[in-house]
């Protein structure tokens, strides 16, 4: 792909997708609610049905979502004047009177915007066989979407995507800051995500960095730092898939990122991970993330969910696409003894979050680190923002507790009991939030294995 601030490309194809009204939400109308649901599962065979009628809108969801191949007049109608130059940037592969997608192009929307994201091609669509390469650029995922829920969208400067793979992240921070930095050692997605930024019109304020981490911002300060790292957990060994890998041994990775985090936080800044962690054989595993932070910052973690190890071995085979491969028992195995080796009782995934104390903060830093397995409200981010603002609260002799408006009663007793047995007040927003809320970010998203 050639990068974006050398070629017009970008702003064609943005014209031909909206010609086109390749959005979500018109996607998603085309599809029916049964096609819609089943490519949420990687299934095709809706879509298909629902997309005979040869339209270009038709076209491009038959090309780039349900990746079949399409007429090269019906991909000439989509996408007038660009299907040779697609074909040698390497989003399209030309055959005999046909075209086949060798990218994915999607429709993503936030709020009342319609974005465009590039990546890889989604993997195992109709249950194919498929092994992913080493270099492969993950779309929209389940991760993705979390992380941008659970993202601050205040104004800031400066921001850093740390770890920015198609760039999605980026995307959403320059709706809000001055400045992004988007970091990765994946030459692929750097170039994808300089598309990217190209393709939505923000590339004047998204730069792409090449390294590892926090080297290619060494000495640099950011009011917020977003990051999915590549935070499986793993023995490091065989090969190594870049967008989940990061090539150290267990949860290094993680707190790698933070114990240095709080170090390019300007004060007052927030540092938000999406990640996994280990839970050790005989040791709490919110004692064990809390030896991680900084006495710099305040800190509020949610462990969200907890896998044996078992399951999170096969997890992960199966992302790697070598379920039903002849290695996958010795490779199972061979994970599976490593944990036993480390200790590992079971793995957790969530949410950390770093808020950098100023210079004149006065008492001891916030530590709140919580289970919470049950629904939320999306996005979370500001029931992340409210916990900061009441950690700022002046409490004094004159000061008064209030119900928060949203917070419901419920009662449990035998019936016609004069008093209850049991009185419960619930929460109904934030970290209780109904279940079926509506997420504010729509996509399609890669599937769980590949969060």
């Amino acid at each position: 792909m050639t990068p974006a601030n050398r070629s017009d490309l970008p702003a064609r194809l943005r014209e031909a997708l909206q010609r086109a009204g390749f959005t979500y939400d018109a996607v998603a109308e085309l599809l029916g609610p049964l096609g819609h649901a089943a490519l949420g599962r990687n299934e095709t065979t809706p879509g298909l049905r629902a997309t005979r009628g040869g339209t270009p809108l038709e076209t491009l969801v038959r090309l780039f979502l349900l990746q079949a191949p399409v007429a090269v007049a019906a991909a000439e109608r989509a996408l007038p004047g660009m299907v040779d130059r697609l074909a040698v940037e390497g989003f399209l592969e030309q055959g005999v009177g046909e075209v086949a997608a060798r990218l994915d192009v999607r429709p993503y929307a936030t709020g009342d915007l319609d974005l465009w994201v590039v990546s890889d091609l989604t993997p195992g669509l109709d249950g194919r066989p498929v092994r992913v390469g080493t270099d492969h650029v993950l779309g929209i995922s389940s991760a993705s979407t979390s992380l941008a829920q659970l993202t601050l969208r205040e104004p800031v400067g400066r921001a850093l995507d740390l770890g920015t793979g198609c760039g999605v992240q980026a995307l959403h921070l320059a709706a809000h800051s001055r400045r992004v930095v988007a970091t990765d050692v994946n030459q692929r997605a750097l170039r994808i995500t300089g598309f990217n930024a190209a393709l939505n019109e923000v590339a004047d304020r998204v730069e792409v960095r090449d390294g590892s981490f926090f080297e290619p911002v060494r000495d640099e300060l950011f009011d917020l730092i977003a990051t999915n790292p590549p935070f499986v957990i793993s023995p490091a060994t065989g090969e190594r898939l870049v967008y989940r890998d990061s090539g150290l041994p267990g949860d290094r990775v993680v707190e790698d990122i933070v114990r240095a985090a709080p170090r390019h936080l300007a004060d007052g800044g927030w540092c938000q991970v999406l990640a996994n962690w280990v839970i050790a054989r005989g040791r709490d595993w919110d004692d064990r993330l809390a030896s991680w932070i900084s006495e710099d910052c305040d800190a509020f973690v949610v462990q969200r969910e907890v896998l044996d190890p078992a399951a999170y071995v096969e997890l992960w085979l199966k992302d790697a696409g070598l379920h039903g491969g002849p290695d996958y028992a010795e490779r199972y195995d061979t994970w599976l003894s490593w944990f036993d080796d480390q200790g590992v009782e079971g793995i957790g995934f969530g949410w950390i979050n770093l808020h950098r104390r100023g210079s004149d903060a006065a008492g001891a830093p916030a530590r709140d680190l919580l289970e919470w397995p049950y629904d939320v409200e999306q996005p979370i981010a500001p029931a992340i923002r409210d916990w900061a603002a009441a950690r700022e609260v002046e409490v004094g002799p004159d000061s008064r507790l209030l119900v928060r408006p949203d917070v419901q009663q419920e009662t449990l007793g035998a019936p016609g009991a004069e008093d209850p047995e049991t009185v419960v007040l619930r929460q109904q927003v934030g970290c209780a939030g109904p279940a079926g809320s509506t997420p504010s970010r729509r996509a399609w998203s890669a599937p769980a294995t590949a969060s």
